[in-house]
């Protein structure tokens, strides 16, 4: 490996010994950056307020004032306007989201039907959602690896067309296994795509305008899901045939690949004015994300949110179905009217929470350097109690349940876009698609991968025992009644157990196990607080790095100063 390559992103020595303090404050760190400050102004590179900054400084007070207190004056850096093709790649990325997370929450709003075709429980139920996921999480890395080597617009194409395939054809198996199988294969496709997209937005926008437009991309998760149960559910109902609700997505993702063939693949570091660089070996670059506390932690707690959105996401509508149908008058109720309620309530909640959580992150950035984590943090505290109370409220009023998930779902979708920026600014250009990866791997496989098959399964469980031990009672009863009379048993045996008993059995077994949720949701708060405790350093690091990195190659383009008596010849 070149000296140049060994010497990529690495963070300035002063720079990094000051940042090993996690409560570092502005004073104490002033004196050991003022000589990088300068070294750097010496190179002719702007240190804070140039074109390749990671951080911006409007929302770095800490380096604003290590600035002026060196006396260099901060010149004001003019934001270039959006050009068309930025508006028509973060455009054509946004649709491309809108339609993945559409599919995926498809099979959500018809879970009922599906169930009833493959003869099939919740704990089987559950487990198409999990191998999904699992195909997606194992297959994330490999995408991640080569998102940061070849071409990401073709990596992309490659995986939408492959989902799109595969979800067409899994609408036409006759059998459980064939359709987990092509549920499984979907997975794939969209692991290409969620890992390299938001890559492609750091590398187009910088500072408060990466956060928004982060925003509006993952604004398109909360709102495709919810259109997934519309979508889902009114198709089947009209069509008459779940099937169909399958087959949606497929023809907008034949939209989708032409238009991602149609993009420009910026290169890795536009953004901050970093040239292409050559690349490290792989595990080089997992063990310095290993060794970043920020993103450790905030994949901990992210994890924790795609816990609950999993499980939540995929038996919520089936729940709540569950619940109001034992309500007198309610015994006709389809589940098709409370997925459309449900995905209506879901796109409610994410354009305000998504929105919501970077405006709050781009308005106290300039207060509190660490608000990010104390955002998302706070959200899930939120959360936890109206998830707590939705579940309780689902026998007794629609309306008021309804109410209490809409709030959780937006103090949940605070975390979405924050997530992804925190990673995009502690994470140097060249390993964010690996980045990615990591994350998705890592949340996934103790996330949404199991909550939907461990809430199922955990379920069914009970309901088996609660069953079990109902019938040890009515077999007391029974033999009781026998003593007196023998049409008395005759009677008990023909009607015990109702089939309500049934039904609330499901019902209540569904609901002790989805009260898990409010735990990991507690969970994950915690992490997100530990995250606050070094994410100012180490987005300093990562800031530091990259000014490094750039001073390095403008050295290497400007020409040699010829000598005095060069120049008098």
């Amino acid at each position: 490996m070149s000296l140049k390559n060994q010497q990529a992103y690495q963070p300035l020595p002063t720079a990094a010994a000051a940042m090993d303090n996690p409560a570092m404050s502005n004073s104490s760190s002033s004196s050991g950056s003022n000589e990088d400050v300068a070294r750097l102004a010496q190179n002719g590179i702007p240190p804070t307020y140039s074109s390749q900054q990671l951080v911006s400084s409007d929302s770095d007070s800490m380096e604003h004032h290590r600035l002026h207190g060196n006396g260099i004056v901060p010149q004001p850096r003019s934001r270039p306007a959006i050009s068309k093709r930025q508006w028509l790649t973060i455009s054509v990325l946004c649709f491309v989201n809108l339609i993945n997370y559409m599919d995926r929450f498809t099979i959500a709003g018809v879970l009922e039907d599906v169930k009833k075709t493959f003869d099939i429980d919740n704990d089987s139920a559950g487990l198409l959602q999990t191998v999904f996921v699992l195909s997606y999480m194992v297959f994330a890395p490999l995408f991640g690896y080569l998102g940061d080597r070849y071409s990401r617009r073709w990596l992309m194409v490659v995986g939408v067309a492959l989902w799109s395939t595969t979800t067409l054809l899994g609408s036409f198996m006759k059998n459980f296994v064939g359709f987990i199988t092509f549920r499984a294969l979907v997975g794939i496709g969209e692991a290409s795509y969620s890992t390299i997209a938001p890559t492609i937005i750091s590398d187009l926008f910088i500072d408060s305008m990466r956060s928004k437009m982060l925003a509006f991309f993952y604004f398109a998760i909360p709102v495709g899901s919810g259109m997934g149960y519309i979508v889902g559910s009114k198709t089947a109902e009209l069509a008459n045939d779940w099937r169909w609700a399958l087959r949606v997505t497929p023809i907008l993702g034949v939209f989708a690949v032409v238009l991602l063939a149609l993009l420009k693949d910026p290169k890795r570091g536009e953004s901050e004015g970093v040239a292409q660089v050559e690349r490290e070996s792989f595990w080089v670059e997992i063990k310095d994300l290993l060794t970043n506390r920020t993103f450790i932690l905030s994949t901990a707690g992210f994890t924790c949110v795609a816990f609950v959105t999993g499980a939540l996401a995929w038996w919520g509508p089936n729940y709540i179905h569950l619940g109001l149908k034992m309500q007198p008058g309610n015994e006709n109720l389809k589940q098709e009217d409370i997925s459309y309620k449900f995905g209506l309530v879901a796109m409610a909640a994410g354009l305000i929470g998504v929105p919501l959580g970077s405006v709050l992150a781009q308005h106290y950035r300039t207060r509190v350097a660490n608000c990010d984590p104390y955002i998302c943090g706070i959200g899930l505290f939120v959360s936890a109690p109206m998830v707590f109370i939705g579940l309780l409220m689902a026998r007794s009023s629609a309306t008021l349940c309804f109410l209490f998930v809409f709030g959780a779902q937006v103090a949940l979708n605070l975390c979405w876009s924050i997530v992804a920026d925190i990673l995009l600014y502690v994470i140097v250009p060249s390993r964010r698609s690996t980045a990615e990866a990591f994350q998705i791997l890592v949340s996934h496989a103790l996330g949404d991968a199991g909550s939907p098959y461990l809430v199922g399964a955990i379920s069914t469980a009970i309901r088996n025992r609660m069953i079990a031990e109902s019938n040890t009672v009515n077999d007391a009863m029974i033999k009781s009644m026998s003593q007196l009379a023998e049409n008395a048993t005759e009677f008990y045996s023909d009607n015990l157990p109702s089939r309500s008993a049934v039904d609330l059995s499901t019902f209540e077994s569904l609901q002790y196990s989805l009260f898990s949720t409010t735990f990991v949701e507690v969970l994950g708060g915690v992490f997100f607080l530990i995250t606050a405790c070094y994410i100012v350093n180490d987005k300093a690091k990562a800031t530091a790095a990259v000014l490094e990195y750039s001073a390095q190659q403008q050295q290497q383009q400007q020409p040699p100063q010829q000598s005095p008596r060069s120049r008098n010849a």
